[in-house]
């Protein structure tokens, strides 16, 4: 067991927490929506770290694995009765509401993920790397644009189609109100501010806690039932440049 340990990568050890979670979660649990969609992401960082993709693989193992811990430490916390932080609470509420649709579920975890954990994940990093947030810049845009590609994705397959009557489905107005570029662009200011405070404690844990809020709140009105949903729960994923969807 130990030389197994010896062997295993910290991305491979969040990629068996969240394949355990997949394989232990019902399909419509809106928390496995949303690791679905985060597990093809991680998956596709470790296949990019793999190939040299990533000019500072040290860099990018930092971010992208203190990233992930900080979901995984929501799930936990919840797993455990206890109340996981305020911008992941509404998934976890209204994770087996039947008027929530699966597109829902999963934009409500990559708005709190991207909107929170991501920020206070450039500071950690920073931290045990002895950097500056501008020196994982490269790594914060990749990571980025993983997952914008896959928001696209998801939006293809389960956002209601384009005849009149999904047009007028309010899930299409109610999502067509939040953009995963806008949020990436106010994670990346939060970070640089939240390192430029960081010898004022105070500061920063209010500065945090309002951050968390915000957040969730906007994760909470993204969760608005719309109705039962019919269609698939397994949206596709984003693979490399140039292939074909894969199942989620």
């Amino acid at each position: 067991m130990a030389q197994l340990e010896h062997f295993t990568t910290p991305v491979d050890a969040v990629l068996a927490r969240m394949r355990a979670l997949d394989a232990g979660l019902p399909e419509r649990d809106g928390v496995a929506v949303f690791n679905r969609v985060y597990l093809a992401v991680t998956e596709e960082v470790g296949r990019l770290l793999d190939t040299g993709a990533f000019p500072d693989p040290g860099a990018a193992t930092a971010l992208d694995v203190r990233f992930a811990r900080r979901y995984l430490s929501a799930v936990d916390a919840a797993e455990r009765g206890h109340r996981p932080p305020a911008c992941w609470r509404p998934l976890f509420q209204f994770r087996r509401h039947p008027g929530v649709r699966p597109l829902q579920f999963a934009l409500a975890g990559v708005n709190a993920h991207i909107g929170h954990d991501l920020a206070l994940a450039v500071v950690d990093a920073c931290r045990a790397l002895g950097c500056e947030p501008g020196d994982l810049e490269d790594e914060f845009d990749r990571v980025g644009d993983l997952l914008c590609a896959l928001e696209e994705r998801i939006r293809e397959d389960l956002m209601p189609g384009p005849d009149l009557l999904q047009i007028a489905d309010p899930v299409t107005h109610l999502l067509g109100s939040w953009s995963l570029d806008r949020a990436r662009d106010a994670t990346w200011a939060a970070a640089r501010a939240l390192w430029a405070l960081r010898h004022c404690d105070d500061v920063v844990e209010e500065f945090t806690e309002r951050l968390d809020a915000a957040v969730g709140f906007a994760s909470r009105m993204l969760l608005t039932p719309c109705g039962d949903w019919t269609g698939p729960f397994r949206p596709t994923s984003a693979g490399p440049p140039g292939t074909g969807p894969r199942s989620l």
